[in-house]
């Protein structure tokens, strides 16, 4: 699923809403969580999952196509852990 056909789900299943409005939302949820993460905060949506940022050190990397060695900056990534609830259902528990 992606952006566009979520904020349109969203506005089917609540009609009393506009749908520029229901994008505004999601546009604002995701807005929220990104800055979160960009603070160094971890997000956690209940029975969906946690969103955290990991750090990754400096290392000495390869270049696959030459094989020389390579310095790798350290840097931070997003990382996702799946709540219990989205687990157990998509193991049909």
């Amino acid at each position: 699923m992606i952006r566009s056909e979520l904020i349109q789900k969203i506005a089917e299943e609540n009609p009393h809403l506009y749908q520029r409005d229901v994008e505004r939302i999601v546009n604002t949820i995701f807005e929220e969580i990104t800055d979160a993460m960009a603070a160094g905060n971890r997000v956690e949506l209940r029975g969906f999952g946690a969103f955290s940022v990991k750090q990754r050190d400096a290392r000495l990397g390869r270049n696959p196509r030459t094989g020389e060695a390579v310095e790798v900056e350290e840097k931070h990534v997003p990382f996702f852990k799946t709540g219990k609830l989205l687990r157990d259902r998509l193991n049909g528990k």
